[in-house]
């Protein structure tokens, strides 16, 4: 189906699309984006979009670990107070809050290549001219809008999710998630070789080269077939099928393409009224003399789009997945911070000189090594996701935390100490990249960037409050509140876990909120015939 260049005089696109769903209605084949995805395979084409979106996830896991070693020299440096050095972090934090959910909302009203085109031009701009930061103010600004872009991840994340078959999409979820830990490694393996030999500069301007790789390959990458479905541009979603079926020397499933919403009118029975022949499109497409509007759900606006996630479909998944991502964040972030918290307490509670000549060396051979410390946590979740499900496997993971915190309550050696953070750092290792999986799998293709942007945010509140909260309390010698807390709030995000009204695994993905089952198991029964 050719595309018109304008959109006026009738609405051509839309009668194209009303007139393509009146052909289908004879009960000749039909598949959607999932089965043709599933027919497909998961191929070379999948392999491409896996490794361009986990550039992505690498270069925000660069950006993050960055915070950890420019901030004690840029502190040097330029003379600045422990609240100066705190607010390089807070502000990169902050402009994540604000992008996580920007850009969810970008890419849903106007593409996922859009929405993560900017963020790529914004984050490597940012990250670059910060190496050149005058002034501390400049450099702030300058991170703030790294932050900023940063808050486009999930929209990749959602990008790649489009793509991949049902079956086995929590595998490759997590394989995924394998890049921020690629990342986090690599940027510490940089900050071991450049920061004794150069400075924070040098090491700022390299960090930022994975977000310029993302525009290098931004003309080879597709849009989202589910996408184009979603704005009624069924011929661009066929295209780009068949160009998945050619990489991958697959064939697509006989019949025409439909989109959720056809199949759903078509299964009930809706007669097809007031329509009478109008001239052929350039396709040959008999129009109806007033052609229906798109789908609402597709060109929705901002407000709109915020008010669909807690609509009575989709409200009890946001709110419960909300906490979720803000207890994964939390417990995540913290426990990096107290793997060092926790062994230095007894000398400072107990007024004891810390050594402090220890060698820039061992330094970053700790943050190597820690970093390592997520590869079980990754192997763990990538093994239970597609056999026992998400929520079983993101409430056990929690539950399984807590477990390992709990004996810190109390004073431990540094050895049995950093034994049980590496346990739960594993554990909250591993609920990432399946809470992940799961965020997108609940929301529909027309919320589905925002759901994950807005949730996303969520977590980002959670990084942010940690080390004010959490940290401070074992700074202050209140060892046992930390961890208490700690606890607390694992076992709340694993309730929070069991109580999502779905569990994904092996479904298809839905178009729009309409096509969303109820989240009353007995509500759905009841509209069965």
């Amino acid at each position: 189906m050719s595309k018109q260049p304008h959109k006026n005089n009738l609405h051509l696109e839309e009668q194209e699309d009303w007139s393509a769903f009146i052909k289908m209605t004879d009960g000749g084949p039909r598949y959607t984006v999932d089965d043709a995805i599933l027919a497909m395979g998961f191929g070379k084409f999948q392999y491409f979009v896996l490794l361009y979106a986990g550039m992505g996830w690498v270069s925000e896991a660069m950006e993050m670990m960055i915070l950890s070693f420019i901030g004690p020299a840029v502190k040097s440096d330029w003379n600045l107070t422990s609240q100066q050095e705190s607010l390089i972090t807070s502000v990169v934090f902050a402009g994540m809050l604000v992008g996580a959910y920007s850009w969810g909302v970008v890419s849903d009203r106007y593409g996922r290549r859009k929405g993560f085109l900017v963020t790529a031009i914004i984050t490597s701009g940012a990250g670059f001219l910060s190496a050149f930061a005058p002034n501390y103010i400049a450099l702030l600004v300058f991170r703030c809008l790294v932050g900023l872009g940063l808050g486009g991840g999930p929209v990749l994340f959602a990008w790649f999710l489009e793509f991949v078959p049902a079956p086995n999409r929590g595998m490759w979820m997590v394989i995924i998630s394998a890049f921020w830990t690629f990342g986090a490694i690599f940027e510490a393996s940089l900050a071991w070789i450049i920061m004794p030999r150069l400075n924070w500069r040098w090491l700022l301007a390299v960090s930022a080269l994975p977000s310029f790789l993302l525009l290098v390959f931004y003309c080879t990458t597709p849009e989202s077939p589910r996408y184009f479905c979603l704005k009624g541009q069924k011929g661009d979603a066929l295209r780009v099928l068949e160009k998945i079926a050619k990489q991958n020397r697959k064939e697509l499933p006989l019949g025409a393409l439909a989109t959720d919403n056809e199949i759903e009118l078509q299964g009930k029975n809706i007669p097809i009224e007031g329509m009478v022949s109008l001239p052929a499109s350039r396709d040959g497409d008999v129009a109806p003399l007033h052609p229906p509007p798109k789908w609402k759900d597709s060109d929705m606006g901002v407000l709109k789009s915020l008010l669909l996630l807690i609509s009575p479909k989709l409200a009890r998944s946001t709110v419960l997945l909300w906490v979720v991502f803000f207890g994964n964040a939390f417990s995540y972030y913290g426990l990096v911070l107290l793997t060092t918290e926790l062994n230095n307490r007894n000398n400072t509670c107990n007024h004891t000189k810390v050594q402090s000549n220890k060698s820039s060396d061992v330094d970053y051979k700790e943050v190597l090594i820690t970093s390592f410390a997520e590869f079980p946590g990754l192997i763990v979740s990538a093994l239970i996701v597609d056999r026992i499900g998400r929520k079983l496997s993101m409430a056990a993971l929690f539950f399984v935390a807590c477990i390992f915190l709990l004996p810190l309550v109390v004073h431990q050696s540094p050895r049995i100490t950093t034994i049980l953070l590496f346990g739960a750092r594993i554990c909250i290792t591993g609920t990432f990249p399946i809470v992940f999986i799961y965020a997108p799998e609940i929301y529909p293709t027309s919320v589905r960037s925002t759901g994950m942007g807005v949730a996303s945010a969520m977590g980002r509140i959670g990084g942010m409050i940690c080390p004010l909260v959490a940290v401070s309390l074992v700074q202050g010698c209140h060892q046992t509140a930390a961890l208490v807390l700690f606890v607390c709030v694992m076992f709340v995000a694993g309730c929070c876990v069991m109580l999502f009204p779905h569990e994904t695994k092996g479904l298809e993905l839905t178009e729009s909120v309409s096509s969303t089952k109820n989240e009353k198991p007995n509500a759905v029964k009841h509209q069965e015939p």
